[in-house]
């Protein structure tokens, strides 16, 4: 994730550079009238070297802790001041120790810990100025400025570069996982998919129990068609597109008919859907007939989604459903009205003889 701050790394390491030439060249113009001209050089020394560690560390690993040790050095430094330069230079403002180059500190917290690091660095540094220099004048007020607005601005750079760099990260995983798709649709189009359809087919033809089988080959396929036609891109910080995930099981015999825009919920609430749709599908395959034709209808209601996934068939019987579940039957019990309730929602069934079935799910947007 550090790769796509390296401009804004390299960048504090020049500011810096530039930097400390800038304060050595005002500390020399000074250094005659120092409190401390030796303690001054000696500050100084320590700048020059702790560049160097910086211009090394920055450019490597490790950058995170560094920038806090950076802070507390910079602090550090600062509190030099009163032991270096005199109140009479303070009052002519002339500038404490560190001066400008202490400022890059809460640049490299800022790209380190976005906007929350500048402004707790820019704090910080600030703090320490007023102490060290034991004033709080125009020039210190307007210091306390730039330093705020430097810590916003690059943690702001900070957090849309990482932004950017993860879209295209997703992007090119989406592009890396469509062309896998299609590669292995091509080869498995011709054989798989066409000897599991044939199956479907013949074995609803024959009846019986090979009815049953001819199930289980119309599940896998639609499995099979499922993994060809959508990977895992489509999530995104730990949420998926509904509306997506259910196009998917679209088929010949099954439209679904979902919102144009992404429809994102947790993903594991899209995944516990999923498989409440694909059960309901199931029944219509297995009770109605393979190919009998259903419909999956997706809608936003404001604080609420619901699904609906509707079939011509015959009904169920009054009764049926108490039956089955005495029976031991798990099939709409646990498989559908268990997934929904663990999710906080509703599932409401309307059918009857010769009316067709109508699933309702329901749950908290």
């Amino acid at each position: 994730m550090d790769r796509p701050l390296e401009p804004l790394w390299r960048g504090v390491v020049v500011y810096r550079v530039l930097t400390l030439v800038l304060v050595i060249a005002v500390a020399a113009f000074h250094m005659g009238s120092y409190a401390s001209p030796l303690g001054a050089g000696l500050v100084l020394g320590v700048m020059t070297i702790w560049t160097g560690v910086l211009a090394r560390g920055y450019l490597s690993s490790h950058r995170d802790a560094l920038a806090i040790a950076d802070l507390v050095l910079c602090a550090a430094i600062m509190l030099t001041t009163p032991l270096i330069v005199t109140d009479a230079q303070l009052d002519a403002s002339t500038p404490g120790m560190g001066s400008i180059w202490t400022s890059g500190a809460v640049l490299a917290c800022a790209v380190a810990y976005r906007i929350p690091g500048g402004v707790v660095a820019a704090a910080v540094i600030s703090g320490v100025l007023v102490v060290a220099k034991s004033r709080a004048t125009l020039v210190e007020l307007s210091d306390i400025q730039i330093l705020a607005l430097a810590g916003l601005t690059v943690g702001y750079a900070s957090v849309v570069l990482r932004r950017a760099a993860e879209r295209v990260r997703l992007a090119a995983a989406e592009e890396a996982a469509t062309a896998e798709r299609e590669r292995l649709a091509r080869a498995v189009h011709d054989g798989t998919l066409q000897v599991l359809s044939h199956v479907k087919r013949r074995a609803a033809e024959l009846g019986g129990g090979a009815a049953e089988l001819g199930t289980l080959a119309g599940e896998q396929e639609l499995a099979l068609r499922t993994l060809l036609t959508r990977g895992r891109t489509d999530e995104r910080d730990g949420r998926r597109d509904l509306a997506a995930t259910l196009r998917a099981l679209a088929s010949a015999s099954v439209t679904v008919s979902a919102p144009a825009h992404p429809v994102e919920l947790s993903a594991a609430v899209v995944t516990e859907l999923d498989g409440v749709v694909r059960a309901a599908l199931a029944n219509v395959e297995r009770h109605v007939g393979a190919g009998a034709p259903a419909w999956v209808l997706v809608e936003e209601l404001g604080d609420a989604v619901e699904v609906c996934v509707r079939d011509d068939g015959p009904g169920i019987p009054a009764g049926r459903l108490a039956e089955a579940a005495e029976q031991g039957r798990i099939g709409v019990a646990r498989s559908m009205r268990g997934r929904v309730a663990d999710l906080g929602g509703s599932l409401e069934l309307d059918t009857g003889p010769g009316r067709g079935t109508e699933w309702t799910i329901r749950i908290p947007a």
